[in-house]
């Protein structure tokens, strides 16, 4: 830690006052309960399982759940087996919610993307610390550690972690999860990844231990054989919008039964339009049920693919990165993007 202590004035630095009073919480709580947005990512994941070694290092009884299961490429992740998801045992994990006084909400902005948890959530008379990167939260808790401008929720709890104390407990596997939720974050530091900070921490996470390398390979290069096809499908059928410099791909709930899809099979298709010069941002639309679209957003620059997102599909992100839903079919999900996509050309580069 020597060498964190020389550079600590490129920390993004948090209230002091607010880091003791987490630490007061977690000291006087006897059953924690650790939570992340649905459709749980690599960044959910990581800093959720990182959270809860660190608090079972602390002697804490301690627990992640989640709306629903981790998907099938980060089942790999240290702590995942571990987490109990609604999707499987809805009883437990109301029950363990129930029982908690200290609930953690990692890696979400608004109560209702922990989807059928936010009730339970919301009711627990159980104090609530919200850790989290997005813009504008809507979320109430005790204590909400909001800093938009770290790239990831992993990083920021690395952040709150050094300045509370706990980095001494990281062990190899805690290190993992944060240096994965860094990774997927960032595209393998690709964007949204100009913070010395970010190298820092990576610095301190490679001398617990981990092996970066095969991380990578883990998040960034294992496919099985139905992501391969349904990615290469949905990038054949791919639509180029050339005067508005967009691409947008689209998958049925026909196409991803006929290509066995799994949770997961389609990470990071929405961002590789992107390496065509020409596009300026991407938009990936994946019919999940009937009249049920979830609109994935990617951009490059300074265009704001959250600003769309947060207009026309009750969502939000960052500028470059940002999802909502779209509550109908496939056919007319893709008409309303093709009727509002002109009214953007205004802030294209």
């Amino acid at each position: 830690m020597a060498e964190f202590k020389r550079h600590s004035r490129f920390f993004t630095e948090l209230d002091p006052a607010v880091v003791d009073r987490v630490k007061q919480f977690v000291l006087a709580s006897r059953n924690i309960i650790i939570t992340c947005h649905v459709s749980p990512d690599g960044d959910a994941l990581g800093s959720s399982c990182a959270l809860w070694f660190i608090l079972k290092a602390l002697g804490k009884n301690a627990t992640v759940v989640t709306a629903d299961c981790a998907p099938r490429s980060l089942q790999f992740l240290p702590g995942v087996r571990e987490i109990v998801a609604a999707t499987r045992n809805g009883d437990r994990v109301h029950d363990l919610i129930a029982d908690a006084d200290l609930i953690f909400c990692l890696d979400f902005n608004d109560i209702t993307r922990v989807d059928r948890l936010s009730d339970a959530i919301s009711k627990s008379p159980a104090k609530k610390v919200v850790i989290d990167h997005h813009l504008d939260p809507r979320i109430e808790g005790e204590i909400v550690i909001s800093r938009p401008e770290i790239s990831s929720t992993s990083a920021l709890l690395y952040i709150f972690m050094w300045q509370a104390g706990w980095t001494r407990h990281l062990t190899r596997n805690s290190a993992a999860c944060i240096y994965t939720g860094m990774m997927t974050d960032t595209g393998n530091f690709s964007y949204n990844s100009n913070d010395p900070d970010l190298y820092l921490i990576i610095h301190d996470l490679m001398r617990k231990g981990i092996d970066k390398d095969n991380l990578y390979k883990l998040v960034m290069n294992t496919s099985s054989e139905s992501r391969i096809r349904i990615m290469g499908f949905a990038q054949y059928r791919m639509q180029i919008l050339q005067p508005h410099r967009a691409a947008v791909i689209m998958l049925s709930e026909d196409e991803l039964k006929e290509f066995g899809y799994s949770k997961g099979d389609t990470e990071g298709l929405v961002n590789i339009p992107l390496s065509m010069p020409e596009v300026i941002y991407s938009v990936f639309l994946r019919e999940d049920a009937k009249n049920c679209v979830k609109v994935s957003m990617r951009s490059k620059g300074e265009f704001s693919v959250s600003r769309i997102c947060e207009e026309h599909f009750g969502g939000g992100g960052h500028t470059n990165a940002a999802g909502g839903e779209f509550n109908g079919p496939l056919d007319k999900a893709l008409q309303k993007l093709l009727e509002i996509i002109p009214t953007y050309d205004k802030y294209l580069q």
